[in-house]
């Protein structure tokens, strides 16, 4: 049996035992992690996803892919070049189980990527005006 899992902005088809490289997870190497975002498991489709599925994976390392240098070099009168690299972070994780029900185990964590959505901070409360510069601003 196989599954489809989205994680980092791109989809895995594995495979219990697969040894995935995704996109950095906030877990040291031995931790369990849990994807639920599946998209397909078995012959269930999910619209979009699967309802109560899950697959479980444990963090191998945490490490660098190989670096990528881009070149770029001006022509003609400019004679002006640049050299910039660069190496992506990634997580090594090996599937362990494939779960089509019941992905409520309590001793994995869900996989949680290095960029998370920050919740906007609410406003200070405005503070009442002195009746002095409230009747200034009403006369003007």
């Amino acid at each position: 049996m196989f599954a489809v899992l989205k994680t980092g902005g791109k989809q895995y088809r594995v495979q219990a035992g697969d040894v995935l490289r995704v996109e950095k997870l906030n877990a040291e190497a031995g931790d369990k992690v849990q994807f639920n975002e599946v998209l397909m498991i078995g012959a269930t489709v999910g619209a979009p996803l699967v309802a109560g599925a899950a697959v479980q994976a444990e963090v191998i390392d945490n490490i660098k892919a190989d670096k990528v240098i881009t070149y770029v070099k001006r022509r003609r009168k400019h004679s002006s070049q640049r050299t910039r690299g660069h190496r992506q972070q990634l997580t090594l994780v090996r599937i362990t189980d494939l779960l089509e029900k019941g992905a409520d185990k309590t001793d994995v964590k869900p996989a949680v990527g290095a960029r998370t959505k920050i919740e906007p901070t609410t406003k200070p409360a405005k503070t009442k005006k002195s009746e002095a510069v409230a009747a200034a601003e009403d006369a003007n």
